[in-house]
């Protein structure tokens, strides 16, 4: 039987819309039939996450409860949450619903942990720095973790609030900066902690940027193809 992913979306629209671009890029499908049942929840009114993480704005995790159980009871088998920084706020969304949800910076740390890098650089909103979603998961695998200086990581904001507003070059331009500065300090990649930066950020830039996005929708792939119980 086919499972049904549920995402809750909207932190950031367009991010949200990669999230599932690349889950049909890689589901090795042949006709429309052989793709994954996604019910999307794309809810861009959610309060802001890094606002309410640094004691600035509302909660959004009533909202994201909200979009959990809307997802549950349309008939969602497993959730997935296209943000990196709400992720702050998955164990108390996972206690609101009976079905299983996947935790992107886990699966990341896993995935770079199992491919060798002991060097990374984090490139990530301020909230998601403040929770260390990805350092303590990292420093215990015993991987170093380099964090942008100050006006850095200003430069990285800019840029992610320049994608979310749609001025993609600007932001493009904001986050490449300040991803060579990390590599210049010693950094093998960049994570792109963030689900603005891989919009605008890959590869082609010269850079080896780790898309925790990417990651997710290929566990997404895989456990649709070979269901087992999500760690």
């Amino acid at each position: 039987m086919t499972k049904t992913l549920g995402i809750i979306g909207g932190m950031g629209p367009l991010a949200t819309v990669d999230l599932m671009t690349k889950i049909i890029r890689l589901t090795p499908a042949q006709v429309d039939q052989g793709h994954i049942h996604m019910i999307v929840d794309n809810y861009p009114q959610i309060p802001d996450r890094t606002s309410a993480i640094v004691g600035k704005g509302p909660s959004p995790l009533p909202f994201m409860i909200e979009s959990a159980k809307r997802l549950e009871t349309a008939g969602a088998d497993w959730i997935a949450i296209a943000c990196n920084t709400a992720h702050f706020y998955v164990d108390d969304i996972q206690a609101s619903v009976k079905i299983p949800l996947m935790n992107m910076p886990k699966e990341t740390v896993r995935f770079i942990e199992k491919i060798g890098f002991k060097t990374m650089a984090l490139l990530a909103t301020d909230g998601t720095m403040a929770t260390n979603l990805y350092q303590e998961s990292l420093h215990e695998r015993g991987i170093a973790v380099l964090e942008p200086d100050k006006l850095t990581q200003e430069n990285v904001m800019e840029g992610i609030y320049a994608v979310k507003s749609g001025k993609l070059e600007k932001g493009k331009k904001l986050l490449l900066q300040a991803s060579k500065t990390v590599i210049d300090q010693g950094a093998e990649a960049i994570i792109a902690a963030c689900t603005e930066i891989p919009l605008v950020l890959t590869e082609v830039d010269g850079i080896k940027v780790i898309d925790p996005t990417e990651i997710l929708a290929k566990k997404i792939v895989e456990f649709s193809l070979a269901p087992k119980i999500l760690e």
